[in-house]
């Protein structure tokens, strides 16, 4: 199998079935106890930011994007990136990351945060928030924040406690 043989598109409603499936393979009962999940409790996603990867009729990877605000500032939240352990290594959810980054640029975004691991999401453009900048409204390493600054020195304007962009006040 190869990337060429993954067909790759905006998320759908239809999609939220598979994508369900998906993220309870990769992540487990226990994803709800995270912070990130707390978050995206908060509201709906940008379907329009994000995608599935697509294989024989079946979703075998999704990427999704949600608002966010910290303080006055407003950004993006990249997550849940999942991709099923049979497609896993072939750089379906790099290509995913790229496609969700792009249309986030396009959208006029200035900033796109995540919880995740550096040395996957360091090449993609991602680095650490400065400690102390941003709290998540519950516990996550601090070394696992990451931002991608599409427009640079756009991390400067999160400050404070992380909520679902629908939550925040204006």
């Amino acid at each position: 199998m190869s990337l060429a043989d993954v067909t790759y598109m905006p998320e759908t409603p239809a999609h939220d079935p598979e994508i369900d499936t998906l993220n309870e393979e990769a992540f487990g009962p226990g994803r709800f106890a995270r912070a990130a999940y707390k978050i995206r409790e908060g509201g709906p996603h940008e379907r329009d930011l994000s995608f599935v990867g697509i294989r024989n009729g079946m979703v075998i990877a999704s990427v999704r994007m949600t608002p966010i605000a910290a303080g006055k500032g407003r950004s993006l939240m990249l997550g849940p990136l999942a991709v099923r352990p049979a497609h896993k290594n072939l750089g379906i959810g790099r290509h995913l990351v790229a496609m969700a980054l792009e249309a986030a640029r396009n959208a006029g975004w200035q900033s796109v945060l995540l919880v995740g691991d550096e040395p996957y999401y360091g090449p993609l453009g991602f680095t650490r928030i400065p400690y102390g900048q941003i709290s998540m409204p519950r516990p996550v390493d601090r070394n696992r924040l990451l931002i991608h600054e599409i427009v640079p020195g756009a991390v400067t304007s999160l400050t404070g406690e992380v909520t679902h962009a629908a939550l925040a006040r204006p």
